[in-house]
């Protein structure tokens, strides 16, 4: 039916491939703004929550840590629970960038424009 017309033929089918590229990286990207990662520090006594793209939400500390005397500690703590979750939530988003990047033929190293 398109014969002669190749390379608008690819074209074409290159487009196509884009939009459903773009469709796939919009609904990943709404999925990480619910997936949720955990980090923690000081053996599991604070623990931090955060969605995939690294937006905190939530605490958990353990009471016993509440000393006025360690005051650094456990700001040091909470800091270092914080910067875990978000750690994993940059890791998490990456290998599930890496995943739709492979399923659709890319290179897994390939970075995207967000």
């Amino acid at each position: 039916m398109f014969k002669g017309l190749g390379q608008i033929g690819d074209m074409a089918k290159m487009m196509k491939a884009a939009q459903e590229m773009q469709q796939k990286v919009t609904e990943l990207q709404a999925e990480l703004e619910t997936l949720e990662v955990q980090g923690e520090s000081g053996a599991g006594l604070v623990k931090a929550r955060c969605t995939a793209k690294g937006v905190l939400t939530g605490l958990d500390i353990d009471p016993s840590i509440f000393n006025p005397d360690e005051k650094e500690v456990v700001e040091d703590l909470i800091l270092a629970a914080i910067k875990d979750a978000q750690q994993k939530a940059q890791d998490k988003s990456q290998a599930e960038m890496s995943k739709l990047t492979e399923g659709l033929g890319l290179p897994a190293d390939m970075k995207m424009p967000f």
